[in-house]
């Protein structure tokens, strides 16, 4: 689940040890780093089951209680119902919805679609958090470029992963592989790091700024990457629903999402759906 790229303002240290608390990165102990797999594991198998079920003549409000009940299965609790009042257990965009879509009895899904599904679990005090997006049916040209990109610009930032690199290592190589393909990258929301919370510091862009700590990646960080990528203009608004952002041009978006480990060699993607 995206974060709004200002969500993560810096503010002045009570004391270093409520800055450690509230404010700082926190690196996970193996002992962490395990239940993190696990939380990642229930959110990878959600997500592919998912996949793999929906079809024309669904509703998001069919997947998202479908979501609910097999994270619920798996002795998870689903992370992003009631998340600062979001009301349901994954976040269901449709074509030009960019992000934090409701799930609605009444939306119902069509072929040529461009469905992107975002989900969490909570874990024995740890969350995972992944997103995909599915083509319904036969999709546009357009929309199925879209949608590869989208996927492919995920994997050319978490190539980047590993310690001793940046952030913006990771942004770089995000931004060109998007640029590169005519597509434009979304900049009102970014990764974050997750763990004990789900959104957790650092922000993690997918585009070249100077505007956000470029930090230092050590071992340890548990990292949400997760570019968007629109097909018209990168800019966005929010729906009365105060939740939905969507394009200003009523173009295509898609997304993916890992939740990915740094380590001293390279990353481990704790999201693998490959894997479930």
């Amino acid at each position: 689940m995206n974060i709004l790229s200002n969500l993560l303002p810096q503010q002045p240290a009570q004391s270093q040890r409520q800055k450690k608390q509230r404010r700082g990165i926190e690196i996970k102990s193996p002992r962490e780093i395990e239940i993190m797999r696990q939380s990642a594991k229930i959110v990878a198998t959600v997500l592919k089951e998912i996949s793999e079920m929906v079809q024309p003549g669904m509703t998001t409000a069919d997947l998202d209680a479908y979501a609910e009940k097999r994270i619920r299965e798996m002795d998870a609790t689903p992370s992003f119902k009631g998340y600062h009042g979001f009301p349901a257990s994954i976040c269901a965009s449709v074509n030009n919805e960019v992000v934090h879509g409701i799930p609605n009895p009444k939306k119902v899904l069509k072929t040529g679609d461009v469905l992107k599904v975002d989900t969490g679990a909570f874990h024995q005090g740890f969350h995972g958090d992944s997103c995909i997006t599915i083509a319904i049916g036969e999709v546009s040209p357009t929309a199925a470029k879209l949608i590869r990109i989208a996927e492919e610009s995920l994997y050319k930032g978490i190539e980047q992963v590993k310690a001793g690199n940046y952030l913006m290592d990771i942004a770089g190589a995000i931004q060109d592989h998007v640029e590169a393909n005519g597509f434009t990258i979304v900049e009102d929301f970014t990764g974050h790091g997750v763990g004990r919370n789900l959104h957790e510091e650092p922000s993690v862009f997918n585009f070249r700024t100077r505007e956000m700590p470029n930090v230092k990646l050590r071992a340890g960080m548990t990292l949400a990457i997760e570019p968007i990528l629109n097909a018209g203009s990168r800019f966005t608004r929010i729906l009365a629903d105060r939740w939905t952002a969507v394009t200003v041009d009523n173009a295509l978006s898609a997304q993916f999402e890992h939740t990915v480990l740094v380590t001293e060699s390279g990353y481990e993607i704790l999201t693998d759906r490959s894997l479930v």
